[in-house]
C-alpha cells in the first residue's frame, strides 16, 4: 500500500501489536483488525492449541486485514527456548539460552524454529534474548540469557538473528539497553539499574551493537529506569534512551518496540495516556498491549488524537508507519 493513501487511523493502529482472547477468528479480532486497523499480532499459551489450529487462525487474520484493505499483519511470539516458550509439543522443545554450548547450537535452534513458525504463519519471534547476565548477581535474566561475557552472548545472539532472518522471520533483540543486572521482575514492578553509560558499552551494549551490525530486524526496549541515562523515565518511555541513544547515536534504523506496557512496571506506575505521549515523543515504532482489555482502544485514540493535532507528531509517526511497512514489505510481501 502507498503510504500517502493512509488514513490517520491507519496510521495510528500500525503503531499498535497487541494480544487477544480465543483461537479462532472472532469479532474481538475484527475489531482490532478492522476498526483499530492494528500493525501487528502477539500469542500467547491461550491462542495456541495444535499447529494446525495456529496456521488457520494466522489464515485467518491475515485474510481479514486483506479484507479490509489493511496491509498484512506481523504475527509474533515469544519463541526463546527454555523459560520462554509459548509453542509447546509437536513442535521442537530447546532446552533455552543458557544451555547453548556454541554457535552451531544457536544456529541449529534459529533455523528448527523458523521453520516451525513460517510453517504456521507466525512472521516475528521476539528473539533472541541479548542480555547480559552477570554471575556475581542473582540476575533476572540467568535463565534466560546467553551467558555472562558479553562477547560470547553477541557471538550467539548474531548467529539466532542471522539465521531467523534468513528464513524470513524477523528477529526482535532485546531488552535495550540490557537488564541482566536487574533482580526485580518488570512484570511485577519497575526495576532501576544505576549504571552510566560508559559501563553499559563495556558490557551490556556489546551484544546489541553485534546485533546493530548484522541487521537485525527489531530491538524491544526494556521497562527499566536507567538514572543516569534518564532520571524520569524507564527506558520503554525515554526519548534519552530510546531516540538519543538508540537512534541517534547508536544508528539503529530498524524496528524500535516496547515490551507489553501491561506489565506491571508500566501499568502499576503510568497511566495509557501517558505512555503513549512518551511513546510517541521518543520515536518508539510499536506500542506492545498484550491483554484484552480498554487499554488497546485508549491507546489507539490517542495516538490519532496526538498525530491529529499535531504536526510534528503526526510527521515523525509517518516516519514510524514507513519503518514498519519497509520491514513488512521485505519479510512479508515477498
Amino acid at each position: 500500500m502507498d503510504l500517502s493513501e493512509f488514513s490517520d487511523m491507519q496510521l495510528a493502529g500500525q503503531r499498535l501489536m497487541v494480544g487477544f482472547t480465543g483461537t479462532r477468528i472472532s469479532e474481538e479480532l475484527k475489531f482490532l483488525i478492522g476498526h483499530l486497523k492494528v500493525g501487528g499480532l502477539i500469542f500467547f499459551a491461550g491462542n495456541l492449541q495444535t499447529p494446525q489450529q495456529i496456521k488457520l487462525l494466522c489464515f485467518e487474520a491475515q485474510q481479514y486485514a486483506r479484507a479490509c484493505r489493511q496491509p498484512p499483519l506481523f504475527i509474533a511470539i515469544d519463541q526463546e527456548g527454555g523459560q520462554v516458550a509459548r509453542l509447546q509439543a509437536p513442535f521442537t522443545r530447546f532446552a533455552g539460552n543458557p544451555s547453548m554450548k556454541n554457535e552451531q547450537d544457536a544456529v541449529h535452534f534459529a533455523q528448527v524454529t523458523a521453520a516451525e513458525l513460517t510453517e504456521v504463519g507466525v512472521n516475528m519471534n521476539m528473539a533472541p534474548v541479548v542480555d547480559v547476565a552477570p554471575q556475581e548477581i542473582n540476575s533476572i535474566m540467568a535463565e534466560r540469557a546467553f551467558g555472562s561475557d558479553p562477547h560470547r552472548v553477541a557471538r550467539l545472539g548474531v548467529a539466532v538473528i542471522e539465521h531467523l532472518q534468513q528464513n524470513r522471520i524477523l528477529a526482535v533483540a532485546k531488552h535495550f539497553p540490557g537488564i541482566g543486572r536487574t533482580v526485580l521482575d518488570s512484570h511485577v514492578d519497575l526495576p532501576v539499574c544505576d549504571v552510566d553509560l560508559l559501563l553499559l558499552e563495556q558490557f551490556d551494549l556489546i551484544p546489541f551493537k553485534a546485533a546493530f551490525t548484522h541487521e537485525v530486524s527489531a530491538v524491544m526496549l526494556s521497562h527499566i529506569v536507567y538514572p543516569k541515562l534518564d532520571p524520569h523515565w524507564p527506558a520503554s518511555l525515554s526519548t534519552q534512551i530510546a531516540r538519543d541513544l538508540l537512534r541517534r547515536r547508536l544508528g539503529f534504523d530498524g524496528l524500535v518496540l516496547t515490551d507489553d506496557l501491561d506489565m506491571g512496571a508500566i501499568a502499576g506506575h503510568y497511566d495509557i495516556q501517558t505512555a503513549i505521549g512518551r511513546v510517541l515523543a521518543a520515536d518508539i515504532d510499536m506500542t506492545l498491549i498484550c491483554h484484552k482489555g480498554p487499554a488497546i482502544e485508549s491507546a489507539a485514540d490517542e495516538i490519532l488524537r496526538m498525530i491529529t493535532d499535531s504536526s510534528e507528531i503526526k510527521a515523525r509517526g509517518i516516519e514510524s508507519v514507513q519503518r514498519i511497512m519497509g520491514m513488512k514489505k521485505k519479510y512479508l510481501l515477498q
